[in-house]
């Protein structure tokens, strides 16, 4: 399978991304899930848009922050100004959108959140929120990870174009590395391109000489769904969420645990793995994740008293 997307639809003289757009969808299945939630649990709608809202804000920002120190600090501290904005300065201005975004970071942003929300809006223990919170969580992971796939980034490592699964990335960052995009094909610009690229015969040598990849953002997708519906399950058709901190410690244990061995095809991201070697940041970073859901799987036997 040759990949090369076009970035979004185009509206006029603006274009919708479609990483924008599966984040849209993410955040719209995520409301309308808590919604029913809310409903079962007799909260008042009012409080669920609160939850909207802070829920956007931490995930954003914990994604991006989380982008910025465990993966790319040594980029962003001499560029702090593209921190916050969807553009590149260095070697030369570029719209970028916000490309960097890590599940990690998003994941420590999404706590926080819930943790205030426990205690300022909603009244619950925290236990209580995240137990809910992280059924749409773990649906939204789905679709941020097919925003990945469009966008052609988080890609897996290089496989043989025999197998099934294989994908050429047209927009492989690390094949680009060692060649000119732009004085290859005369384009003015990248999007012209990757477009020209694709639709002019003539290079069709430098199409054959991209490798092709594992598809590690489906792997992940696919992997996520299953996560999803086991969380689904157990709080409409068993009794787990009676116990605090039981669905929450699921959703730790089984999504990290899909990230950390995703990462074993995963094409290297950077980061603290750079330092520290054996094993990639990804699953660095997974690791206390899984041991924290470990940790509230055996806790959850004992209904946990979280005070107010």
């Amino acid at each position: 399978m040759i990949w090369n997307p076009s970035e979004g639809i185009d509206i006029g003289s603006f274009t919708v991304r479609y990483y924008s757009l599966m984040f849209v969808i993410a955040f719209g299945l995520g409301w309308y899930l808590m919604k029913h939630i809310f409903d079962r649990e007799n909260e008042p709608i009012e409080k669920l848009d609160t939850l909207f809202i802070w829920t956007v804000v931490a995930t954003l920002l914990g994604a991006r922050f989380g982008q910025v120190f465990f993966y790319e600090w040594e980029y962003f501290r001499n560029n702090p100004v593209e921190i916050l904005l969807p553009f590149k300065f260095d070697p030369e201005f570029e719209f970028t959108g916000f490309r960097g975004l890590a599940s990690h970071g998003a994941a420590i942003a999404i706590i926080i959140a819930m943790y205030f929300y426990s205690k300022k809006v909603i009244r619950r223990p925290m236990l209580w929120v995240l137990d809910r919170v992280v059924i749409p969580v773990a649906s939204g992971a789905v679709f941020v990870r097919i925003g990945n796939f469009f966008n052609s980034e988080i890609y897996g490592h290089v496989t043989s174009g025999d197998h099934f699964y294989a994908v050429k990335f047209v927009k492989d960052d690390e094949f680009w590395k060692s060649h000119n995009l732009l004085q290859i094909t005369g384009a003015k610009n990248a999007k012209e391109a990757f477009h020209v690229l694709q639709t002019d015969p003539k290079y069709a040598d430098i199409i054959s000489q991209i490798p092709y990849r594992h598809p590690a953002q489906l792997y992940e997708a696919f992997a996520y769904i299953f996560v999803f519906f086991i969380l689904f399950y157990l709080y409409w058709k068993t009794k787990t969420a009676e116990k605090q901190g039981l669905l929450f410690g699921y959703f730790l244990v089984l999504l990290w645990s899909v990230r950390f061995v995703v990462e074993y095809v995963k094409e290297s991201q950077g980061g603290i793995e750079e330092s520290l070697k054996l094993l990639s940041t990804g699953q660095w970073l997974s690791i206390p994740f899984i041991l924290v859901g470990i940790y509230y799987i055996f806790m959850a036997e004992k209904p946990i008293e979280d005070e107010l």
